[in-house]
């Protein structure tokens, strides 16, 4: 059973490209399905055994070591640091205010504590994104008029020809 969960897990790692953080599916205990309870903790249904995924060993790690680097939660928690940078870019973790380092906004390159854009190009994208859907969706319908069509009353506009 569980090896059979390695493989799937390592099948998605490598050819889907989806980063799951290590999430427990099953119980080191007692081999049961793990259940997600919040914030990267996960509780075996028959035991009651707490794991966590990589998410939640990062989250713990920080919270008990405020301004702690990326490097030293690595080190910590055994989570990889591409893991962490991931999670920073996803917005689950932010920099500490008081740190130095910086990620960059991958429009603008100004200095942001997570994610990948700035608030500024954010709302830019989202904007162009918008307006790119309203493009789309006027570009194949036309709308109704108010105005009644000059040079039109009673002719007919529509013929069927055999």
């Amino acid at each position: 059973m569980g090896d059979r969960a390695e493989k799937v897990e390592q099948f998605r790692k490598e050819y889907l490209e989806i980063n799951t953080y290590n999430r427990p599916t099953y119980c080191s205990k007692c081999g049961e399905i793990m259940v997600f309870k919040g914030v990267g903790e996960y509780q075996c249904e028959k035991c009651g055994h707490l794991e966590y995924d990589d998410y939640g060993k990062v989250r713990n790690y920080i919270e008990k070591h405020h301004g702690a680097t990326a490097a030293q939660a690595s080190e910590a928690t055994g989570v990889s640091q591409k893991s962490i940078r991931d999670m920073l870019k996803e917005s689950r973790l932010e920099i500490a205010p008081t740190s130095k380092a910086f990620l960059q906004c991958e429009m603008c390159g100004a200095s942001i504590r997570g994610g990948r854009l700035c608030p500024k190009c954010e709302i830019n994208y989202h904007r162009n994104l918008e307006s790119q859907a309203r493009m789309e969706h006027k570009g194949g319908f036309s709308g109704f008029s108010t105005q009644k069509p000059v040079g039109e009353e009673g002719s007919k506009r529509f013929t069927r020809e055999r």
